[in-house]
């Protein structure tokens, strides 16, 4: 099963996601990726194919939502630092809602996303 995952990191957690990308490269290999902006290019640089949207306070937060609200995505993994402001915060809390509207899981964190990924590895060995 190609699993597909959108990949979002505030600017604070842009290393983090980094990290967790190499260390779930396996999984990862094997999944579409979609990813806002800076963050996909982070991610391309460590060898992996993504989709790049836009930047996320340039509307691609919006676009990660119109691929979840158009049954175009299975997981979304966004890294949200707690501790700054930003200014497309609307549009973050969209993006939450919509996961919930449309029973799609979310991770903000590592461990809760590297969780997800072993239930979904479960379920659907290779």
């Amino acid at each position: 099963m190609n699993i597909k995952i959108a990949l979002i990191a505030h600017d604070g957690k842009k290393p983090e996601m980094v990290s967790f990308v190499m260390n779930n490269r396996d999984f990862l290999e094997e999944a579409t990726i979609y990813a806002t902006g800076t963050t996909g290019s982070k991610i391309e640089s460590e060898g992996f194919e993504v989709n790049s949207l836009l930047s996320g306070p340039l509307g691609g937060d919006a676009q990660i939502a119109a691929l979840l609200a158009t049954g175009q995505l299975d997981m979304v993994v966004f890294f949200r630092d707690p501790l700054d402001k930003h200014p497309h915060e609307p549009d973050v809390q969209m993006l939450m809602r919509l996961c919930d509207v449309h029973n799609i899981p979310l991770a903000t964190n590592p461990k809760t996303a590297y969780y997800i990924l072993q239930g979904i590895s479960a379920v659907y060995p290779k």
